[in-house]
């Protein structure tokens, strides 16, 4: 069930409300309609549309965004933040204003809008906050991943130290770090020779789809996974083992 929260005050029952940045994209679509399936009205927060259109970029835009959300929907129980911004760089191509939008796509943004809608969480007793990372983050496939991976790493480190400030107030924080995931943005930077290279090397020979993180998000946003928290789940088929 999604209608009622644990330590909600009287009049705060209701369905509950999930924002997905980058809901918009093949793996953000997926994680909506599975957060659907659960019951929660989902709210799309996406630069090419969706309910809240949004520049994660930009800080006023992702703090206009905020705004946005909690005056038309009235709060927010579920974050999960699948947006990312991918710069192709080696260190000796750095270029400081590039390697700047990943973090501020990446890490930035997902803070700023843990900050703006963990109050309300807080106040009903229940809240989920999930960060999409990546296995590249054990396993950096190339160089020029330099600024990407420092960002799964540098979510990782926010989503653990949230889940130490938040966890007081029943807000759990986690993540999910897939793998390769066949997918039309990842088919247009690898062709089906390397996506079938990776699946050839791990455990479960099978091409990882938008779905897979999908069904692990909506585990992570239910009322049965308040037990973890500070954790990632690694939806990789074993590709990397964590």
């Amino acid at each position: 069930m999604t209608t009622g929260a644990p330590g909600a005050t009287p009049g705060d029952a209701g369905q509950r409300v999930a924002v997905v940045t980058g809901g918009a994209g093949a793996i953000g679509s997926a994680i909506v309609a599975a957060l659907r399936g659960a019951e929660h009205r989902t709210v799309v927060l996406d630069r090419r549309g969706g309910d809240v259109v949004c520049d994660l970029e930009s800080e006023s835009s992702t703090n206009d965004a905020a705004v946005e959300v909690l005056d038309r929907y009235g709060r927010c129980d579920v974050l999960v933040h699948c947006a990312a911004h991918f710069e192709s760089m080696a260190l000796g191509d750095l270029d400081l204003a590039r390697w700047r939008r990943v973090q501020a796509v990446n890490v930035e943004a997902p803070l700023l809008l843990s900050k703006a809608f963990s109050p309300g969480m807080a106040r009903r007793g229940f809240g989920r906050i999930v960060f999409i990372a990546s296995d590249t983050l054990w396993s950096p496939p190339d160089a020029p991943f330099l600024p990407y991976v420092a960002s799964k790493g540098a979510i990782l480190g926010v989503m653990r130290a949230l889940a130490v400030t938040l966890s007081p107030q029943r807000i759990a924080v986690t993540a999910v770090a897939p793998g390769l995931t066949d997918t039309p943005g990842s088919r247009s930077v690898n062709d089906s020779g390397q996506i079938d290279a990776v699946v050839a090397q791990q455990v479960m020979k099978r091409p990882l789809t938008p779905e897979d993180t999908a069904h692990a998000v909506a585990f992570l946003a239910s009322d049965g996974a308040e037990a973890l928290t500070g954790q990632v789940l690694v939806a990789n088929g074993g590709f990397v083992m964590r």
